[in-house]
């Protein structure tokens, strides 16, 4: 009957369903909260368990690389379950930037931020070049190329212990929004280029998050090779195929931040005086039909059903251009060279610097242009890139570039002498070897005090076919290199303009003819006479800075051994 009492077992079967029910409405008062959170996306951010303003699936990730082995770190240990985080709005992962907004806000370059803006709040973009969590603070060391500033996130009313914590844990090299007010500091902060000042942090967004292990340190690859100061066994350094490995991180470094604004002053240098002098640029085929030095070091490549060559100078291009009455002009673009050479100055692709001119009467009026022109990159380098040259210098120290004017001209028999008085064996007609030309550029500095010099007269038989000869001594050559502390950085001469002439030699360099047809032919309508030279970019910035290896001053180079990155 009705009034008959339950039993034991219908007892539990009723707890158990009660206990079912509850769980149920639970669970859909969760998933009803869960959608109210998620039209926060449309703002930028999710909110997670109603703390951190974070996206989903970048947090897990967060989670996942820098915490994976960490079994005391999870978003809710970011604060205490019985404190309310009161910076929960103020600090996290945002959502991946996909351009779904204009905000108008003003950003500010670290490099801008000194004692003058003091007391002002400014927003940075910038990456985590390290953190420091101290009790209830954490510093930041934030990096906008070579430029750093320290950032400052301590507790208090504003700023949660949890926001500290969450600063303390982001990985090194993270793309970080921070909000703040810049401060004057009683002590000068070292260890930053903004020595002054300090961003005290009121918000701070991760917009990019690093992977938690980075191949190489940045203050390992930033560390001086001195060898004059004691070797210091417990500091990292890193060797140069690791770096090269891991370019994007390696370039990172102020060293190669100030290198390769160096690089782009020097072609600018050049671009610049070059232009002031009537010169105008001039773009050229990289895919011929011929080797354009006439050797065998030449890159083949399919050509539909033919073949052609990748062009390892624009020589015969810059000289078509001056037989089409352009009579100064330059070109900057990429050689190749299939050498097997795996030197410290020699790579399978560079950028040429190439300059071609006519004259009137001798080719010497081409000397002192050229002269003239590295004279004025020399002075440009050295009195507008002085802080870039310090920072290179501070990691790499060398001498300082030393040259002279007018530039020193030597003709190739006076070289020959001076390294026979110094016991060097060679013939009148033998082309320099790279110890000959290192010892030869000792013993101009010893003499003449510059590093820079022009040494003229080259053997005919070690010159391209289309070098003029020497109407004077036929065993001679109208022609010249240009050294840089005892290396080449420019190989040059007076061209042949005369079609028929110019077949003949050729010929004899068994070149075949009919390859370099529209070559001879742009002669046989009238040509100025002409001259000009090609440089190597890579290699003056090298020996400029006195650097070791043409490796550091190519953003990603090709040697033998080296295709990637």
């Amino acid at each position: 009957s009705d009034d008959k009492p339950m039993s034991k077992n219908a007892m539990k079967k009723l707890e158990k369903e009660k206990e079912k029910q509850r769980k149920k409405a639970e669970a859909e008062a969760a998933r009803k909260s869960t959608e109210g959170d998620n039209a926060d996306t449309e703002k930028g951010v999710v909110i997670l368990h109603g703390q951190n303003p974070v996206n989903v699936a970048l947090q897990r990730k967060l989670l996942n690389y820098k915490f994976r082995s960490s079994s005391h770190f999870h978003i809710s240990n970011f604060t205490n379950n019985n404190d309310r985080d009161y910076s929960k709005d103020c600090y996290g992962i945002m959502k991946l930037i996909q351009s779904t907004e204009k905000t108008g806000r003003k950003w500010s370059k670290i490099r801008d931020l000194n004692e003058s803006v003091a007391e002002n709040a400014v927003l940075v973009r910038a990456r985590l070049h390290n953190s420091r969590g101290k009790g209830k603070q954490c510093f930041l060391v934030l990096r906008q190329q070579s430029f750093t500033i320290q950032g400052v996130v301590a507790a208090s009313d504003t700023i949660s212990k949890a926001m500290v914590k969450f600063a303390s844990n982001i990985n090194k090299e993270s793309v970080v929004d921070v909000e703040g007010v810049i401060k004057t500091v009683t002590n000068k902060i070292e260890a930053c280029s903004q020595q002054d000042v300090e961003l005290h942090v009121s918000k701070l967004f991760v917009a990019s998050l690093a992977a938690p292990r980075l191949p190489l340190q940045i203050d390992d690859a930033s560390r001086s090779v001195d060898s004059s100061a004691p070797a210091d066994s417990s500091l990292a350094h890193v060797n140069q195929d690791t770096r090269l490995d891991n370019r994007i991180i390696d370039l990172r470094t102020p060293t190669n931040q100030a290198l390769f604004k160096l690089e782009a002053g020097l072609c600018k240098l050049f671009r610049d005086h070059l232009t002031s002098k009537g010169f105008v640029e001039i773009h050229t085929p990289k895919i011929i039909s011929a080797a354009s030095e006439g050797g065998a070091n030449v890159f083949e490549v399919s050509y539909f059903k033919g073949k052609a060559y990748l062009a390892q100078s624009p020589q015969l291009y810059k000289q078509m251009a001056i037989a089409g009455d352009f009579d100064r002009v330059f070109t900057v673009g990429g050689v190749f060279r299939a050498e097997d050479s795996n030197t410290h100055r020699h790579l399978c692709e560079f950028v040429g610097l190439d300059l071609e001119m006519a004259f009137y009467e001798h080719y010497h009026e081409v000397l002192e242009v050229i002269g003239e022109l590295f004279v004025s990159i020399f002075k440009g380098l050295r009195d507008n890139f002085a802080e870039e040259i310090a920072i290179v210098n501070k990691q790499f120290p060398a001498e300082p570039f030393q040259f002279i004017e007018p530039t020193l001209r030597l003709e190739f028999p006076e070289a020959v002498a001076m390294l026979r008085e110094n016991g060097v064996e060679m013939g009148d007609e033998d082309d320099l070897s790279t110890p000959n030309e290192k010892f030869l550029g000792k013993l101009v500095k010893a003499k003449y005090g510059t590093d820079y010099y022009i040494l003229d007269k080259y053997p005919l038989a070690v010159r391209p076919f289309y070098t003029m000869p020497d109407p004077c001594n036929p065993k001679q050559s109208n022609s010249y290199d240009m050294f840089m502390r005892g290396e080449e950085i420019l190989s040059g001469a007076q061209r042949i303009h005369d079609s028929e002439f110019l077949t003949e030699r050729a010929k004899l360099h068994g070149v075949d003819l009919q390859k370099i047809k529209a070559y001879i032919d742009s002669f046989k309508f009238g040509c100025f006479p002409h001259g000009g030279g090609g440089i190597g970019m890579e290699r003056v910035l090298m020996l400029y800075l006195g650097l070791d290896n043409i490796r550091k001053t190519s953003m990603f180079p090709r040697d033998p051994k080296r295709l990637t990155p």
